[in-house]
């Protein structure tokens, strides 16, 4: 009998033993998801197990990409900015990880699918998930993984509330799992670069930074609508309160576009908290505050006040337009601008030096996928930790809840609550139905 190499040991190529993979579940496989499950199928080092979605079609897709990999005939990706955004090295181990024609990870016929996130983390052959639903269910899905002893990728935001997020991070360190927040622009060079710039002092004192970003969301007044066959829609809606079905919340697969939701403060914090959760991000890297957030906000007021505007104890004022899509960063002696696929600064002059080794250098990720599973192996924080994910996501939860009141805020960044004020902190959190209390 002839047994092939990686049965008992690494291939001759790299490829890790069928022992030593990491097996994942996905958990949502909407537009987002398919692209990080093209992406991981066809890794040697890991192996999809389980996918689980609401939706039949949604399910039916997967199970189309996956048996593509495994057969060789999935076309091959273009680069997607929020896959490996400018990655330094975005095929980091790839003679090892990355598939090529049907030699993946994932065995033929061996990924199971599932209507219930519940049953697939129960399943102890999978270490670890990505969860990329509709926003109100990240909070829920990520503890019950933490609990079930999953690492986990999570998409951002992290959370729907401020609340969601602390139990997020008590759950992720309890349960001692290693948890990437998908803020995948902290994997890419010109955003890491403009932020070694920002904190070195190449524009000298820093005093504000621009966040163009779209809106905050409104209620949700759509009109009912018969349940699409093939769609749970009791868990669909989940831990949020319930209301009837409806096809703009949950499209058809096919339907191309934006995720329709997002225009509802019931399942997410609106297109402010979309590429907001990418640039706001950013905007707390840049400006050293991963551990705190604004004190103070301020809703526009006519000219005497154009913008949304959140101050820091260290005097840097923060603005939310919504014109545009980058991070702009001005300072006493200059200004840096990044964005998907460009960095500009003012002197330009500022940008042709490479960090220097006396300047600050920031966390150098391989790729944000590559970055978790190298985390896993080696049981530490990646780029993104569940921390910095509530941070960036506060900064958005934050803004909207300004906007809603449409009145001043004084926010205890420590205490992660509103100075003085039961009517803001009730927004901290939202009720939930069971069995999802968390």
């Amino acid at each position: 009998m002839i047994v092939r190499p990686s049965v008992v040991g690494a291939a001759a190529d790299g490829t890790p033993a069928p022992s030593n993979r990491i097996t994942l579940g996905f958990i949502g496989v909407g537009k987002q998801a398919t692209g990080h499950l093209s992406a991981f199928v066809r890794r040697k080092d890991v192996a999809v197990l389980g996918v689980c979605d609401v939706q039949e079609l949604r399910r039916t897709l997967a199970k189309e990409i996956i048996d593509k990999a495994t057969s060789g005939t999935l076309p091959k990706p273009t680069r997607s900015p929020d896959d490996n955004t400018n990655g330094d090295n975005p095929s980091a181990g790839s003679s090892a990880a990355l598939a090529t024609g049907g030699d993946v990870g994932t065995p033929p016929n061996s990924t199971k699918f599932y209507n219930d996130l519940r049953e697939l983390l129960a399943r102890p052959d999978i270490d670890a998930v990505v969860i990329a639903t509709p926003d109100h269910w990240h909070a829920t899905a990520a503890v019950l993984a933490c609990k079930a002893g999953k690492d986990v990728y999570c998409e951002k935001p992290l959370t729907l509330t401020i609340r969601e997020s602390r139990r997020v991070i008590d759950a992720a360190r309890r349960y001692g799992r290693v948890f990437q927040v998908g803020s995948q622009q902290r994997s890419g060079k010109d955003f890491r670069f403009a932020c070694e710039m920002v904190r070195s002092g190449r524009i000298g004192r820093l005093k504000t930074v621009a966040v163009n970003v779209g809106a905050a969301p409104g209620d949700c007044d759509l009109p009912a609508e018969p349940v699409r066959k093939g769609v749970d829609w009791d868990m669909w809606l989940g831990p949020v309160p319930w209301r009837p079905f409806s096809s703009v919340l949950c499209p058809l697969p096919d339907e191309a576009g934006w995720p329709r939701w997002r225009n509802y403060r019931e399942f997410c914090n609106g297109q402010l908290a979309d590429m907001g959760a990418h640039h706001f991000d950013i905007a707390q890297w840049g400006m050293g505050t991963d551990d705190t957030g604004p004190v103070e906000l301020l809703p526009p007021e006519g000219l005497k006040r154009m913008y949304l505007t959140m101050k820091y104890a260290n005097g840097v004022e923060l603005y939310h337009t919504n014109v545009g899509a980058s991070i702009t960063f001005r300072g006493t002696g200059g200004t840096i601008e990044v964005g998907r696929g460009y960095l500009r600064t003012d002197p330009a002059g500022i940008m042709k030096t490479p960090t220097l080794p006396s300047e600050v250098h920031l966390y150098q990720s391989p790729g944000h996928h590559e970055d978790w599973i190298r985390s896993i192996r080696a049981r530490k924080d990646p780029v993104c930790p569940p921390e910095i994910g509530a941070r960036s996501a506060a900064v958005c939860q934050l803004a909207n809840i300004c906007y809603w009141l449409n009145r001043p805020l004084k926010w205890d960044p420590a205490r992660e609550e509103f100075i003085d004020d039961d009517e803001a902190n009730r927004w901290l959190d939202r009720p939930k139905r069971g069995p999802w209390v968390l």
